[in-house]
């Protein structure tokens, strides 16, 4: 005899493929992104289930899609990595490739044969996910690559992302989390309708999704997900099986792998990666070379920083062509005036550009750039928008060129040009453009790190007189900041308590601050070690103290004579004296475990782009007995390049003969390994 309609087994078996066929639409849909049904009728599956499940709430409902979003907050509590998420050292040329290849082929026994797997380099968020018998377990973000914050809450949102997977044994995936293009321009549509600010661009977009405390948030963000790399080796013996037994699981992967046999097939596919960049409906900025083979990685190694086995090869800067409409000024901190292109928006690596810098008067007459012209925009280092060159054939008329104004826009202060440079500037230290760059420049979070000091109320507090100098900070209360247009209480009581919170910064912080010309974070630091408090600084003669300052090394005559000419003007050493009286600025920590590391007696100039912050690397340096220099100096002993190095240095480099070593030669040092074997694998 057959069982009642709603017998529990008969509700269970109901419910059981009600929940499959939903997971098998969300399959379709946020990873092949190839849908059968349309929005409306997934809907009424969706709805069906919630229903059923409402009904019935003895059904399990582990693995339901209705389970994704819960009601808890998370608190991002910081979890250990089950392996360091290390970073990847980055190529931009095929030479470099062939040296990399070179340098595997060296490192295995003779005659192996290697075998490559070439991959998008995803533009997204990197996570760790960690499934236990066949159930999602939990998830962290990358974080310092040895621990991440915990955010399974989350993950658990991403709809891509399956519950459950038909693999029972314990699996370590890294992925990365990005936002379809689509879903972006979606997501903006809607903030803008709100009245709320509009995200960047997708890669921003994502991190900062996956940091929310609240999961149900999260769950409107349309994230994606894609697995690129498997920890455990039982799982497959090859990266590239490894990735496709995972998307044989219905997990998420790009899908766009490819297994090579020799550098030439490596850089064919790198070519059809970047050829499918812009069509893409995600984010990449490169491809990834990796040897395949796990037990060949594992005789390959890692240095401190980067594995051995696998690189990155970058893609150049993407461009676009676009209408330069006009030309403004903006007037810095220090009193530069800058040309701006004010452009007709267009896409470009991910965000909306609509201004670009033309640096100077001679870069736009080198140029010939003016207003009304087709221009080409790319951006430097994946960050700055510039204009780099200008589609003169497009000329329909002859349009008028582009001067520098004789008045400085901010304040009416004639502007000066000096003989011999490019810069003009305006030289009246207390207009008001000035002032508020270099109070945004005070709060930032290398410096006084003030939180709650955004732009547009900084410009409030300059035009209103309440700020004049960065020192009128902290005499400003929180009824005062309610006195202004939009400032509620709650606002200004969190700035008032994060201007008093920066009063106990260390001196090398409030010197990196106040921004004194040539002297940035590396020679602050070096100040305050020798100083010790603002106070000591003070006490000197401004000859005694540039004296003192020219026995630090690393100092050139231009930076004594910059420190000189600050100490001396009578503006600059009130502000001192005022801040010092305000309680400002505690004594700067003394470093005494590094004074006999083993980088004792080495100095380094570090350049470039690099995987982590460089304020990091050079406490890293010095903390292990090493110096450093803000520039490539007579007696630097190297010169730590990471992308996109200037030439500059790299010429003064080899003047001085100081010895360039790349990100990861400088992470072998950190790592314990001797001068003499870095400099002997920089050689080879």
């Amino acid at each position: 005899m057959a069982p009642p309609r709603n017998s529990s087994d008969t509700l269970a078996t109901e419910h059981a493929a009600l929940v499959q066929e939903i997971l098998a639409h969300d399959y379709r849909y946020y990873v092949l992104d190839d849908p059968i049904i349309d929005d409306r009728a997934y809907d009424e599956l969706y709805q069906r289930l919630r229903a059923l499940e409402a009904e019935h709430p003895e059904l399990d409902l582990s693995a339901s899609p209705t389970s994704r979003v819960g009601g808890t907050r998370q608190d991002l509590a910081t979890v250990p990595h089950k392996q360091p998420m290390m970073s990847l050292d980055n190529t931009y040329s095929p030479a470099d490739l062939a040296e990399f290849d070179r340098r595997v082929r060296q490192g295995l026994p003779d005659g192996a044969a290697v075998n490559y797997c070439v991959e998008p380099k995803l533009d997204g968020a990197s996570v760790e996910i960690i499934y236990e018998q066949g159930r999602f377990a939990g998830g962290s973000t990358r974080g310092d690559g040895l621990s991440g914050e915990e955010i399974s809450a989350n993950l658990r949102t991403i709809r891509g992302l399956p519950l459950r997977i038909d693999y029972t044994a314990p699996l370590t995936l890294r992925a990365e989390v990005v936002i379809y293009r689509r879903d972006l321009r979606a997501m903006n549509e809607e903030r803008e309708a709100r009245g709320e600010a509009p995200f960047a661009n997708p890669r921003n977009a994502a991190s900062g999704s996956l940091r929310m405390l609240e999961p149900s948030v999260v769950a409107e963000r349309r994230l994606r997900l894609f697995v690129w790399q498997v920890l455990e080796p039982e799982f497959a013996p090859s990266h590239d099986q490894a990735l496709e037994h995972a998307a044989a699981l219905h997990l998420p992967t790009h899908r766009l792998h490819r297994r090579c046999a020799s550098l030439a097939e490596v850089m064919a596919a790198i070519d059809d990666i970047e050829k499918q960049r812009a069509s893409l409906d995600y984010e990449i900025d490169g491809a990834v070379v990796k040897v395949t083979d796990y037990a060949q990685q594992g005789i390959l190694g890692s240095t401190a920083k980067f594995p051995r086995w696998a690189i990155a090869y970058k893609f150049g800067a993407e461009r676009a062509t676009t209408r330069l409409s006009s030309i403004s000024v903006q007037v810095g901190r220090t009193g530069t005036l800058t040309p701006v292109a004010n452009l007709e928006p267009v896409q470009l690596a991910g965000t909306t550009v609509s201004r670009a810098s033309l640096h100077n008067q001679d870069h736009i007459d080198r140029l010939d750039v003016r207003p009304g012209d087709l221009v080409i925009v790319e951006k430097a280092g994946e960050i700055i928008p510039q204009v780099v060159s200008v589609v003169t054939s497009a000329r329909t008329a002859e349009l008028p060129r582009f001067a520098m104004p004789e008045l400085c826009p901010a304040c009416g202060t004639a502007a000066v040009r000096t003989v011999g440079e490019a810069r003009t500037h305006c030289p009246n230290p207390t207009c008001p453009a000035q002032v508020c760059a270099a109070v945004l420049h005070f709060s930032r979070r290398y410096a006084m790190d003030i939180d709650h000091l955004g732009e547009s109320l900084v410009e409030q507090l300059v035009t209103t007189g309440m700020v004049r100098n960065v020192a009128d900070l902290y005499g400003l209360s929180s009824e005062g900041l309610q006195a202004l247009p939009r400032i509620g209480k709650k606002s200004a009581d969190n700035l008032a308590q994060a201007i008093e919170r920066s009063k106990t910064r260390p001196l090398s912080r409030l010197l990196t601050g106040l921004g004194i010309d040539l002297l940035g974070q590396v020679a602050a630091t070096q100040l305050a070690r020798h100083f010790g408090t603002l106070g000591a600084l003070l006490e000197q003669s401004p000859e005694g103290a540039a004296r003192q300052a020219a026995d630090i090394s690393g100092f050139g005559p231009k930076m004594v004579d910059s420190l000189l000419a600050y100490l001396s003007d009578a503006q600059s050493r009130a502000l001192l004296a005022r801040l010092l009286a305000l309680g400002v600025s505690t004594a700067e920590p003394v470093q005494t475990s590094g004074a006999s590391g083993p980088l004792a007696g080495l100095s380094f100039c570090v350049t470039g782009v690099l995987s982590r912050k460089r304020e990091a690397v050079h406490e890293d340096i010095r903390r292990l007995g090493g110096t450093v220099h803000d520039k490539v100096k007579q007696g630097t002993t190297y010169l730590v390049a990471g992308e996109k190095v200037g030439q500059s240095k790299l010429t003064s480099a080899k003047k001085l003969g100081t010895q360039v070593l790349s990100e990861a030669e400088l992470d072998d040092l950190l790592a314990g390994r001797t001068v003499a074997q870095v400099e002997s694998a920089a050689v080879r």
